[in-house]
């Protein structure tokens, strides 16, 4: 799809605290081969405050960044894919009240790992249909924690991190032009994170900590490997092709592409080497240091880009990103100059 009249005015992120790897090998949270084929190096971790609390914080700032009020925001979205603090609550109300105190839309967003370019294609869409006049404000945010998610071994290839990001989509001009989106959903490959368990009544009645490996190796022992390899690559290669055409652009041609925040070896056989993307025009050096943000990874990595001064005006953002279910988007961005509040921090 391609997008006019819809920009970025702010973006934010929200990481309470880290933890190395070397320390979480060294106490046996982390085990050593999740340590050298991942490559990461630490892992952003909320000590004891909730995903919800971060994801408002989130908000405000991307708010203030952006010079908007509650009565400027039409629309709010969060996704999420985790626990949020509370039990049978609606989320999306509560960063609302906290960050807008406004009385629009507030939704919550369960796409998994898609979940941050799932919330961007429907506030797109939202916008651009004329029912709002300015903005929507979108957040995500998770803290993975035990009993039920085990950072390091839940899903070995991905450690999990704790953390927030937000970002402001507008009508009304911003930093970036966002020139286009697409989006695609192959639920046959929804398997891949259920397995074989039988539905349970309450939540972790089951399985505990939640095991995806052990899902895989369910599905896969059923349909094969190549199977899941060829369809979960179609998936992304879809997205990415249409985003891409509708731009006008070559993958080649973009200054930036920010992927999902996976292990080196993850990003390496989905990534790097099928799609030929360089790491140096990725998000790799950031996201090693903070781990998978659940739907927050490509908010995130283009606030790193941002803040850290890496990108400049003119350049054309890639932001890619997968979910369980199996869903994959793709949005192409125009950085049209650098924000104000981006230059608080200073450029390497």
């Amino acid at each position: 799809m391609r997008v006019e009249d819809i920009y970025i005015r702010g973006t934010s992120v929200r990481l309470p605290s880290v933890v190395t790897v070397a320390d979480a090998v060294a106490s046996g949270a982390c085990p050593p081969r999740v340590a050298s084929s991942t490559g990461l190096v630490s892992v952003a971790y909320s000590p004891d405050q909730s995903a919800a609390e971060m994801g408002a914080a989130a908000a405000r700032t991307a708010l203030r960044r952006a010079g908007a009020q509650g009565g400027d925001v039409d629309l709010l979205l969060h996704a999420d894919t985790y626990h949020q603090g509370q039990d049978l609550w609606p989320v999306a109300s509560y960063i609302q009240r906290e960050a807008l105190g406004n009385t629009c839309q507030a939704i919550e967003i369960r796409q998994m790992s898609n979940g941050g370019l799932a919330a961007l294609d429907l506030a797109t869409a939202y916008l651009s249909a004329g029912h709002g006049r300015g903005d929507a404000l979108l957040t995500t945010a998770d803290r993975f924690c035990e009993p039920g998610i085990d950072r390091w071994r839940t899903d070995p290839g991905t450690p999990y991190a704790d953390g927030a990001s937000a970002l402001v989509l507008s009508r009304r001009g911003g930093f970036a032009r966002l020139v286009s989106l697409a989006m695609y959903a192959d639920p046959e490959l929804e398997p891949l994170h259920r397995g074989d368990e039988p539905f349970g009544p309450a939540p972790f009645s089951q399985r505990i900590p939640v095991d995806f490996e052990e899902a895989k190796r369910a599905f896969v022992g059923r349909v094969g490997m190549s199977y899941a390899i060829t369809r979960a690559h179609n998936g992304q290669q879809t997205v990415l092709k249409q985003a891409l055409a509708d731009a006008g652009l070559e993958l080649a041609e973009a200054e930036w592409v920010v992927l999902p925040h996976f292990g080196r070896r993850r990003l390496q056989s989905i990534y790097f080497q099928p799609f030929g993307i360089d790491p140096e025009r990725t998000t790799w050096d950031f996201s090693r240091t903070v781990g998978h943000l659940g739907a927050g990874d490509q908010f995130a990595g283009l606030d790193h880009l941002l803040v850290s001064g890496k990108a400049r005006p003119g350049d054309r953002c890639v932001l890619v990103s997968v979910g369980a279910g199996y869903s994959w988007g793709c949005a192409v961005l125009e950085i049209l100059h650098r924000p104000a509040w981006a230059t608080e921090h200073p450029a390497p």
